[in-house]
Protein backbone atom coordinates (compact mmCIF):
# COMPACT_ATOMS: atom_id res chain seq x y z
CA UNK A 1 0.00 0.00 0.00
CA UNK A 2 1.18 3.54 -0.68
CA UNK A 3 3.56 4.18 2.27
CA UNK A 4 2.46 7.78 2.90
CA UNK A 5 -0.46 8.08 5.36
CA UNK A 6 -1.21 11.65 4.28
CA UNK A 7 -1.67 10.54 0.67
CA UNK A 8 -4.08 7.75 1.60
CA UNK A 9 -6.15 10.20 3.67
CA UNK A 10 -6.30 12.68 0.80
CA UNK A 11 -7.36 9.97 -1.65
CA UNK A 12 -10.51 9.05 0.26
CA UNK A 13 -12.77 11.70 -1.21
CA UNK A 14 -11.13 12.74 -4.45
CA UNK A 15 -12.42 12.10 -7.96
CA UNK A 16 -11.03 9.33 -10.13
CA UNK A 17 -9.30 11.94 -12.29
CA UNK A 18 -7.38 13.47 -9.40
CA UNK A 19 -6.65 10.07 -7.90
CA UNK A 20 -5.33 8.85 -11.24
CA UNK A 21 -2.96 11.81 -11.63
CA UNK A 22 -1.61 11.37 -8.10
CA UNK A 23 -1.03 7.65 -8.52
CA UNK A 24 0.62 7.98 -11.95
CA UNK A 25 2.96 10.64 -10.60
CA UNK A 26 3.73 8.51 -7.55
CA UNK A 27 4.48 5.50 -9.75
CA UNK A 28 6.76 7.56 -11.98
CA UNK A 29 8.74 8.82 -9.00
CA UNK A 30 9.00 5.39 -7.35
CA UNK A 31 9.52 3.13 -10.37
CA UNK A 32 11.91 0.24 -9.81
CA UNK A 33 13.22 -2.35 -12.25
CA UNK A 34 12.43 -5.26 -9.97
CA UNK A 35 9.04 -6.69 -10.83
CA UNK A 36 6.91 -9.82 -10.80
CA UNK A 37 8.80 -13.05 -11.27
CA UNK A 38 8.08 -15.77 -13.79
CA UNK A 39 7.76 -18.29 -10.95
CA UNK A 40 5.02 -16.15 -9.37
CA UNK A 41 3.02 -16.22 -12.56
CA UNK A 42 3.56 -19.91 -13.26
CA UNK A 43 2.42 -20.67 -9.71
CA UNK A 44 -0.92 -19.05 -10.54
CA UNK A 45 -1.28 -21.11 -13.70
CA UNK A 46 -0.42 -24.25 -11.76
CA UNK A 47 -2.90 -23.43 -8.98
CA UNK A 48 -5.81 -23.12 -11.41
CA UNK A 49 -4.84 -26.49 -12.91
CA UNK A 50 -4.97 -25.62 -16.58
CA UNK A 51 -5.27 -28.69 -18.75
CA UNK A 52 -3.94 -27.27 -21.99
CA UNK A 53 -1.66 -24.67 -23.47
CA UNK A 54 -3.56 -21.44 -23.29
CA UNK A 55 -3.57 -18.03 -24.93
CA UNK A 56 -2.01 -15.31 -22.78
CA UNK A 57 -3.08 -11.70 -23.28
CA UNK A 58 -0.28 -9.41 -22.21
CA UNK A 59 0.55 -5.71 -22.58
CA UNK A 60 3.45 -3.55 -23.68
CA UNK A 61 4.55 -1.50 -20.61
CA UNK A 62 4.44 2.31 -20.87
CA UNK A 63 4.51 5.24 -18.43
CA UNK A 64 6.52 3.40 -15.75
CA UNK A 65 4.13 0.43 -15.65
CA UNK A 66 5.49 -2.72 -14.04
CA UNK A 67 7.09 -4.96 -16.63
CA UNK A 68 5.68 -8.18 -18.05
CA UNK A 69 7.75 -8.73 -21.22
CA UNK A 70 10.24 -11.07 -19.52
CA UNK A 71 7.35 -13.25 -18.36
CA UNK A 72 5.74 -13.22 -21.79
CA UNK A 73 9.02 -14.25 -23.41
CA UNK A 74 9.44 -17.16 -21.00
CA UNK A 75 5.85 -18.22 -21.66
CA UNK A 76 6.43 -18.22 -25.41
CA UNK A 77 9.53 -20.36 -24.90
CA UNK A 78 7.24 -22.80 -23.06
CA UNK A 79 4.94 -22.89 -26.11
CA UNK A 80 2.19 -20.67 -24.78
CA UNK A 81 0.52 -18.52 -27.42
CA UNK A 82 0.79 -14.76 -26.86
CA UNK A 83 -1.43 -11.84 -27.76
CA UNK A 84 -1.36 -8.08 -27.24
CA UNK A 85 -4.15 -5.48 -27.32
CA UNK A 86 -4.94 -3.32 -30.33
CA UNK A 87 -6.89 -0.15 -29.56
CA UNK A 88 -9.56 1.09 -31.94
CA UNK A 89 -12.00 3.95 -32.38
CA UNK A 90 -14.65 4.65 -29.70
CA UNK A 91 -12.40 3.27 -26.95
CA UNK A 92 -12.78 -0.24 -28.33
CA UNK A 93 -10.06 -2.88 -28.06
CA UNK A 94 -9.33 -6.44 -29.17
CA UNK A 95 -6.41 -8.82 -28.73
CA UNK A 96 -4.34 -10.12 -31.62
CA UNK A 97 -1.83 -12.95 -31.79
CA UNK A 98 1.79 -11.90 -31.43
CA UNK A 99 5.25 -13.44 -31.13
CA UNK A 100 8.56 -11.91 -30.06
CA UNK A 101 9.76 -12.81 -33.55
CA UNK A 102 7.26 -10.36 -35.07
CA UNK A 103 7.54 -6.55 -35.33
CA UNK A 104 5.20 -4.14 -33.57
CA UNK A 105 3.60 -0.95 -34.80
CA UNK A 106 2.57 2.16 -32.89
CA UNK A 107 -1.20 2.20 -32.33
CA UNK A 108 -3.80 4.92 -31.78
CA UNK A 109 -2.80 5.41 -28.14
CA UNK A 110 0.91 5.59 -28.93
CA UNK A 111 1.51 2.05 -27.64
CA UNK A 112 3.32 -0.71 -29.56
CA UNK A 113 0.75 -3.15 -30.98
CA UNK A 114 0.79 -6.32 -33.11
CA UNK A 115 0.97 -5.76 -36.83
CA UNK A 116 -1.33 -8.68 -37.56
CA UNK A 117 -4.97 -9.44 -38.34
CA UNK A 118 -5.16 -12.65 -36.29
CA UNK A 119 -7.73 -11.68 -33.66
CA UNK A 120 -8.01 -13.96 -30.63
CA UNK A 121 -9.62 -14.14 -27.19
CA UNK A 122 -7.10 -14.83 -24.41
CA UNK A 123 -7.72 -17.40 -21.69
CA UNK A 124 -5.64 -15.35 -19.27
CA UNK A 125 -5.42 -11.55 -19.32
CA UNK A 126 -2.42 -9.78 -17.77
CA UNK A 127 -3.72 -6.28 -17.08
CA UNK A 128 -1.76 -3.11 -16.26
CA UNK A 129 -3.19 -0.68 -13.75
CA UNK A 130 -2.73 2.68 -12.10
CA UNK A 131 -4.04 1.62 -8.70
CA UNK A 132 -5.83 -1.25 -6.98
CA UNK A 133 -7.43 -2.17 -3.68
CA UNK A 134 -7.80 -5.30 -1.54
CA UNK A 135 -11.14 -6.06 -3.20
CA UNK A 136 -9.28 -6.36 -6.52
CA UNK A 137 -10.85 -3.33 -8.15
CA UNK A 138 -8.57 -1.61 -10.62
CA UNK A 139 -8.06 2.02 -11.56
CA UNK A 140 -6.90 2.47 -15.16
CA UNK A 141 -6.19 5.47 -17.36
CA UNK A 142 -9.84 6.46 -17.74
CA UNK A 143 -10.56 5.29 -21.28
CA UNK A 144 -12.50 2.22 -20.21
CA UNK A 145 -10.72 -0.01 -22.75
CA UNK A 146 -10.26 -2.97 -20.41
CA UNK A 147 -13.66 -2.63 -18.75
CA UNK A 148 -15.39 -2.73 -22.13
CA UNK A 149 -13.23 -5.57 -23.39
CA UNK A 150 -13.74 -7.73 -20.30
CA UNK A 151 -17.50 -7.14 -20.38
CA UNK A 152 -17.53 -8.14 -24.05
CA UNK A 153 -15.50 -11.33 -23.87
CA UNK A 154 -17.03 -12.50 -20.58
CA UNK A 155 -20.17 -13.25 -22.58
CA UNK A 156 -18.16 -15.60 -24.80
CA UNK A 157 -15.81 -17.47 -22.47
CA UNK A 158 -14.38 -17.55 -18.96
CA UNK A 159 -11.20 -15.49 -18.75
CA UNK A 160 -8.80 -15.25 -15.81
CA UNK A 161 -8.04 -11.57 -15.14
CA UNK A 162 -4.69 -10.91 -13.46
CA UNK A 163 -3.62 -7.39 -12.56
CA UNK A 164 0.12 -6.57 -12.54
CA UNK A 165 1.26 -3.82 -10.17
CA UNK A 166 3.91 -2.52 -7.84
CA UNK A 167 2.87 -3.07 -4.21
CA UNK A 168 2.89 0.69 -3.59
CA UNK A 169 0.02 1.11 -6.08
CA UNK A 170 -2.42 -0.38 -3.58
CA UNK A 171 -4.75 2.07 -1.84
CA UNK A 172 -7.56 1.52 0.66
CA UNK A 173 -10.46 1.82 -1.76
CA UNK A 174 -10.83 2.41 -5.50
CA UNK A 175 -13.92 4.50 -6.41
CA UNK A 176 -16.11 2.27 -8.58
CA UNK A 177 -19.25 2.33 -10.70
CA UNK A 178 -21.38 -0.32 -12.40
CA UNK A 179 -19.08 -0.45 -15.43
CA UNK A 180 -15.89 -1.27 -13.51
CA UNK A 181 -14.73 -4.86 -13.95
CA UNK A 182 -13.20 -6.65 -10.98
CA UNK A 183 -9.93 -8.57 -11.28
CA UNK A 184 -9.56 -12.19 -10.18
CA UNK A 185 -6.00 -11.82 -8.93
CA UNK A 186 -3.52 -9.01 -8.34
CA UNK A 187 0.17 -9.88 -8.57
CA UNK A 188 2.68 -7.38 -7.25
CA UNK A 189 6.41 -7.31 -6.66
CA UNK A 190 5.86 -7.97 -2.93
CA UNK A 191 2.55 -9.75 -2.36
CA UNK A 192 -0.39 -11.21 -4.23
CA UNK A 193 -4.13 -10.93 -3.74
CA UNK A 194 -6.05 -13.97 -4.91
CA UNK A 195 -9.81 -14.09 -4.57
CA UNK A 196 -9.65 -11.79 -1.56
CA UNK A 197 -6.81 -13.47 0.30
CA UNK A 198 -3.06 -12.92 0.54
CA UNK A 199 -0.82 -15.91 -0.06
Amino acid sequence: MIPIPRLNKKLKKVSKEILRKKLINYRKNNFINGGISYSQFRKILKNINLKKKIIIGGYYPINSEIGCLDILERLEESNFKLSLPVTKQNNDMDFYEWSFKEPLKIGLQGIPEPNTKKKTIPDVLIIPLVGFDRNKFRLGYGGGFYDRYIAKISKLKKVLKIGFAFSFQQIKKIPTNKFDQKLDIVLSNKKNIQWGFYF
